[in-house]
């Protein structure tokens, strides 16, 4: 997937703002007073952050306003494919409404591996993206130091037009309006299955994955949702990459992963992150892939078509 599009922040009806900041005094120093600026101008203010946080906000916040909506993300499971989708409902229901709004957005980075890492720092950047021209709000994204590698917060912060430094809202200067860079994925498991696949051969990608994935306990539904994912990928290479790909399976610190080849090229970065609509016939299957595997990873270029890899938890032995 091609990612020349840019976050445009002074086109975006997004104000994408970062809160560095380290333990939790610093956390509330910066979070508490954009509440209660919020609340001082009549405006809904949208939480989603990590159990203990919100726990800790409950607790200093008086009284009970129902301006301030808590938003449990759990139901999301880890896939930041689902982030943005959320967001949009959320900010929807509440321009119908014609309500100012301003969310704050702390993801749980504790327990993120590689990819979940790369896929999180991608989301970032895709929303000065994906709300181009939407209603306007404010998103404070709060981070903290503490818990992400100085590496990964600077490439974060650069997806930020904005930042809150010292109780002072302000222009990010190191904000970078450039292409998405990747970084190299890590390199499939030893030993893996591999199956080249085309035209008829759906139901042998199907018994592919069951043979990996029977020996590590996925059944029932969960295997059934794995087959239809992995289904729509592959049916997706036969119809629009070039008639046929490659499928390599294999397992790694229990999850199992599909990897699929082919030589067609994906152009939409926000492939699979809106929600389809009722009367649209295109753009649901990837959308689906999205809500049904618990990581998607996505990589196309003319150079070398597309790769995607799904990753699915496996029982706890």
């Amino acid at each position: 997937m091609t990612t020349e599009a840019t976050g445009v922040a002074d086109a975006a009806g997004l104000r994408h703002e970062i809160y560095s900041y380290s333990g939790e005094a610093q956390f509330l120093t910066g979070v508490l007073p954009f509440i209660d600026d919020a609340l001082a101008a009549d405006e809904i203010v949208l939480v989603s952050v990590p159990e203990s946080r919100e726990r800790m906000l409950r607790g200093e916040l008086t009284g009970s306003d129902p301006r301030v909506v808590f938003m449990d993300v759990s139901a999301l499971g880890r896939n930041p494919a689902r982030l943005i989708p959320a967001w949009q409902r959320w900010i929807g229901e509440q321009a119908r409404e014609g309500r100012p709004v301003r969310g704050i957005g702390e993801t749980d980075w504790n327990g993120r591996g590689t990819a979940e890492i790369e896929e999180l720092r991608y989301h970032e950047w895709l929303l000065n993206l994906a709300f181009t021209g939407s209603p306007a709000w404010w998103l404070l994204c709060p981070y903290d130091t503490d818990t992400i590698d100085p590496e990964t917060m600077r490439a974060i912060s650069r997806c930020h037009p904005f930042a809150l430094r010292e109780g002072v809202h302000q222009q990010y200067p190191d904000f970078a309006q450039v292409p998405f860079t990747w970084d190299d994925l890590e390199p499939a498991c030893d030993p893996f299955e591999e199956f080249a696949y085309s035209r008829g051969d759906l139901a042998a990608v199907r018994d592919k994955v069951v043979a990996c994935a029977g020996p590590y306990g996925l059944k029932g539904d969960r295997l059934r949702e794995t087959l239809v994912a992995v289904t729509e990928i592959a049916g997706n290479s036969i119809a629009h990459g070039g008639g046929h790909g490659t499928l390599r399976t294999w397992v790694r610190q229990g999850t199992l992963v599909c990897e699929f080849r082919d030589a067609g090229v994906m152009t939409d970065p926000m492939i699979g992150r809106r929600v389809p609509s009722p009367r649209s016939l295109h753009g649901r299957g990837m959308w689906l892939v999205h809500q049904l595997c618990d990581l998607v990873q996505i990589r196309s270029t003319p150079e070398t078509g597309t790769l995607i890899r799904l990753h699915i938890t496996l029982p706890q032995p």
